[in-house]
């Protein structure tokens, strides 16, 4: 009998593999690190094969924990970090150079020379994304461009680029099956949403061969079953999806206007906005949530960079912490953040300001400034992000935001929660389970294959932890919000 979905998800920090029962709980979980490769600032790389190996071991590992064997699971559902672009080669299988993420600004200027000769509209109104180094194409581009000879290669069709669901696909299929799902498609700056098909003119404007490119398939309709000596059984895939996408399902957003936000290494919220798309005129992006049984659903996304990253940094930059979680406990010695403010743009800003070349700052010390401080500004950082994208979200769709479900690693941390939800002055809700992304990936592959009835059943494994409420009035915090204009203006263009 056929008990158990398992759920892959290859994240920016760590691979993770779940085992899910029937009943929409968790019955085994399990995490490998990886490499961060910083070849040069503003550069981040991972090695594919190490991505591979890392989501490889975790399967087998939780699979061992849980005393599950391989022909017990159901189906497996996918869930991955968007935008990283990755190119192999179809007969040997090896990369033809690292994984580029989805942080890395080395592809910035072709993106602005390309905007600059006036086609950052056509991009937008296409794909619903901003013309940016953020997503995949201009990727692809500068591998084919400065990696010798591969340009030759893909012009000769022996390559085959990916996000990185499609190299899993591949690696768990023996290479076999070369394909994607229409979320992650729709990230890579060459998919049209509205036709739902790879868009030809795009693809010549950034010199991308079509023949690279993976077949795209409905979230539940991957059609790949991994080779029986990986994990015991032949295993069908049965969904794929970004994880962010995936997170606003096992968030259960199902209903026009419903939200969610993740904290990861960036923040990404996610507003369902039903079957019709809109070109967001507020620097947010136009996505795909999913396509599920043929519908496909619509999301507006704002990509707020600065999210868990900025406590790692705090831990392995300025070392005035020793794991990430203690960034709580070293704001609450301070009452304020005494006048400090902390702009964390590593990675430049997403919406609703969209700059790459913002860099991070921290602004407003003084000889009286301690480490208490800026690890509350810090804190304060990531959530008035937030607040600017939903406030950019509110614009944008006409509705207003009744309550913010969230995810993801700064969810365990419940000083920030509170901290979020004063400033964002909406409650804030906290779900028993704080890897959506991981749960949204089983339930797809879950309905997919008839393992799960319908969605209704999904909307009954969604469960509150915990609510936030406002616990200060909007008046005591004008003066935080005003503040943090002045020091995000400032951060921004730094290298023009």
């Amino acid at each position: 009998m056929k008990k158990y979905i398992l759920s892959l998800d290859l994240g920016s920090a760590y691979a993770g593999a779940t085992i899910i029962n029937q009943q929409g709980k968790v019955v085994a979980s399990n995490q490998k690190d990886f490499e961060k490769l910083y070849p040069h600032p503003g550069w981040l790389e991972f090695d594919p094969n190490e991505l591979w190996y890392s989501l490889l071991q975790a399967a087998k590992e939780v699979l061992k924990t849980a005393g599950v064997k391989g022909d017990e699971i159901d189906a497996i559902g996918i869930a991955n970090q968007r935008e990283t672009t990755l190119v192999w080669n179809k007969k040997t299988g090896e990369p033809v150079y690292n994984a580029i993420a989805w942080q890395d600004k080395r592809t910035a200027n072709i993106c602005d020379d390309l905007y600059n000769q006036g086609f950052g509209q056509l991009v937008h109104e296409r794909t619903g994304l901003i013309l940016d180094a953020y997503f995949s194409a201009s990727k692809i581009t500068w591998i084919l461009d400065e990696v010798e000879g591969v340009r030759r290669l893909a012009e000769e069709g022996h390559l085959a680029f990916g996000t990185l669901d499609s190299w899993i696909v591949w690696k768990l299929t023996g290479g076999k099956v070369h394909v994607t799902d229409i979320t992650n498609a729709s990230r890579t700056s060459l998919f049209n949403i509205h036709t739902q098909e790879w868009d030809k003119e795009l693809c010549k404007l950034f010199a991308v061969p079509p023949s690279l490119l993976p077949a795209v398939k409905a979230c539940d309709e991957i059609g790949a079953t991994t080779e029986a000596a990986l994990l015991g059984a032949a295993i069908p895939i049965a969904a794929i999806a970004g994880d962010q996408h995936a997170s606003m399902f096992g968030h259960a957003c199902f209903e026009n206007g419903s939200i969610k936000n993740t904290y990861g290494s960036g923040c990404f919220l996610m507003m369902n906005i039903g079957e019709e798309p809109i070109v967001s005129g507020q620097n947010l992006i136009t996505t795909i949530a999913w396509k599920l049984k043929n519908k496909t659903i619509y999301a507006l996304e704002a990509s707020v960079f600065g999210g868990s990253s900025t406590f790692r940094w705090l831990r392995d930059g300025l070392g005035i912490i020793d794991q990430t979680a203690e960034v709580e406990e070293l704001a609450m010695t301070e009452k304020d953040n005494g006048g400090v403010y902390f702009v964390p743009a590593f990675s430049g800003l997403g919406s609703p300001y969209w700059d790459p070349h913002a860099r991070g700052l921290i602004i407003g010390l003084s000889r009286g400034t301690t480490s208490g401080h800026i690890a509350r500004a810090s804190l304060e950082g990531v959530a008035l992000g937030i607040c600017d994208a939903v406030e950019a979200m509110e614009k944008e769709s006409g509705k207003k935001v009744v309550e913010l479900k969230v995810d993801g690693t700064i969810s365990e941390y419940p000083f920030f929660l509170q901290l979020q939800t004063n400033l964002l002055q909406r409650p804030v809700i906290k779900p028993n389970v704080t890897q959506q992304s991981t749960m949204g990936a089983a339930f797809m592959a879950g309905l997919a294959t008839g393992f799960w009835n319908d969605i209704a059943s999904i909307q009954s494994f969604f469960h509150i932890k915990q609510a936030y409420q406002p616990q200060v009035a909007e008046s005591d915090i004008r003066e935080i919000k005003s503040f943090w204009k002045k020091a995000v203006a400032r951060s921004q263009k730094w290298d023009w």
